[in-house]
């Protein structure tokens, strides 16, 4: 028989409990993955970008910065919020896969997990937020390569500049890999993030038959 899902379900239990509370800590975990060198992209956050995935049974899952989930508590697609003295919407999200096809090799990365505009806080909820057009990518689910290391994956959010919507750089069509988020924010007018998070996601373990 495979071996029993119940540290599994122990695990996401825990990880339900898991956010992002202090902006020091976040930048901390950013540089500790080497993630603004890699990125090419200044990362000094102003408010708290909480990311959540909806799970098919228990809790939704919040992030904190460097959590690692496993492959099949990502399916999403995830929501967002903002934590902090966000005082102008709307925003910019956005999602990428630095690590493809392995860490070891990146020749893929950056992949576009998502990208999506005209976020405003929800009315009547102080930090969710929502909006009403497409996104111009939508969210993929995590999927790293069997034998790869895990990969990270970035969650970022910025202010959207009054061009963004009429940009022609990024669309629906645009192939997702080799994006470059540092390149397109500055090509845009987004500037630098003022929030952002990340996960780790491995490729899922072989299941482990036991007498």
């Amino acid at each position: 028989m495979l071996f029993p899902a119940f540290l599994y379900l122990v695990t996401l239990c825990a990880l339900a409990l898991a956010q992002d509370v202090n902006l020091a800590e976040v930048k901390k975990a950013f540089n500790n993955a080497q993630i603004p060198g890699n990125l090419t992209l200044a990362f000094n956050p102003k408010v708290l970008l909480e990311v959540t995935f909806p799970q098919l049974s228990g809790t939704p899952i919040t992030l904190h910065a460097g959590i690692q989930l496993p492959r099949n508590a990502t399916a999403g697609p995830p929501h967002f919020s903002v934590l902090g003295p966000a005082k102008r919407d709307p925003f910019v999200v956005a999602a990428v896969d630095l690590d493809a096809p392995t860490p070891q090799a990146p020749t893929s990365s950056q992949i576009r997990h998502f990208l999506g505009g005209n976020f405003i806080k929800s009315p009547g909820q102080s930090s969710l937020l929502s909006n009403t057009t497409p996104a111009i990518s939508e969210f993929r689910q995590p999927t790293p390569p069997a034998g790869s290391d895990p990969h990270r994956y970035v969650f970022l959010l910025f202010r959207q500049s009054k061009d963004f919507n009429e940009q022609t750089l990024v669309t629906p069509t645009s192939p997702i890999q080799l994006f470059n988020i540092s390149q397109f924010s500055s090509a845009v007018g987004l500037g630098e993030p003022i929030g952002g998070t990340f996960m780790l996601v491995g490729p899922p373990p072989p299941a482990i038959a036991v007498d």
